[in-house]
């Protein structure tokens, strides 16, 4: 997915969508949002994060990425916020279902993934725990910094396995449950946005190969980071599914 990135003054200037997204490593949330964009068709310009850009902040309000500026709409960084932009900007095809009751499902399993405690959260405190403990995960300077950022607190740390277990293990039951009805996908018969943040969020724990996912050696060892537990709930299920939806739906090598 070959994607030009603007510079923070450009993408301030240009019409349309922007997004600004974590660059240089594939952090499961704006990989995400690509993706979407990606499966939607939308034309959008991309600015790759500067911590040290003033002009950056004060446009989108944040030193965080995504997030989704649509022309002179107010700036968008939950990953919901910009799922339902994405389906009003093109409607289909729709990553969202039409049935209620499985609209609801994908916004529960989503938020289970992407969202606060979910899944990607969960491992991201987990690398941080490990970074801290020097055991491995994130080097400690940056666990520090991102463990401040996103809340670890020692209590956090050593829960943050456990959840991470969980998760791992309803999602995979789930895909085998579909499985046996017959689809390759979490919700119904086709592609939701559940599928696109398990696929993206298992970069936290088995980053694609470096010839399509090229990653700095440090990052890639630290995401590759391994705890037995954690270990025995990545079911095969998890990345078959997720290899799946990169040769169906998502596009590779990754534009980072």
């Amino acid at each position: 997915m070959s994607i030009d990135f603007a510079t923070v003054e450009e993408a301030i200037a240009r019409p349309g969508l922007r997004m600004v997204v974590v660059g240089n490593i594939p952090s499961p949330w704006s990989e995400a949002a690509k993706g979407i964009l990606h499966v939607k068709g939308i034309s959008w310009t991309a600015v790759r994060l500067s911590y040290d850009s003033p002009a950056l902040k004060d446009w989108a309000g944040q030193r965080s990425g995504p997030v989704a500026i649509y022309e002179s709409e107010a700036p968008r960084a939950g990953w919901a916020e910009i799922l339902l932009l994405a389906e009003r900007l093109a409607p289909q095809p729709a990553l969202l279902p039409a049935d209620a009751a499985d609209r609801a499902l994908v916004f529960g399993l989503a938020h289970e993934i992407l969202g606060e405690q979910g899944l990607a959260w969960s491992r991201r405190l987990q690398l941080v725990e490990a970074g801290l403990q020097g055991a491995g995960g994130f080097q400690s300077k940056v666990a520090a910094y991102i463990g401040k950022k996103y809340g670890y607190s020692p209590q956090a740390g050593a829960a943050a396995t456990r959840r991470v277990v969980e998760l791992l293990g309803m999602l995979a039951a789930r895909l085998k449950a579909q499985r046996a009805a017959g689809s390759d996908y979490y919700v119904g018969q086709g592609l939701t946005a559940v599928d696109i943040y398990s696929a993206t969020a298992l970069a936290l724990l088995r980053p694609l190969p470096q010839e399509v996912c090229a990653m700095d050696p440090v990052t890639r060892a630290a995401f590759e980071f391994r705890e037995p537990a954690t270990d025995a709930a990545l079911d095969e299920v998890l990345l078959a599914h997720r290899d799946l939806m990169y040769r169906r739906h998502l596009a590779l090598p990754l534009s980072l």
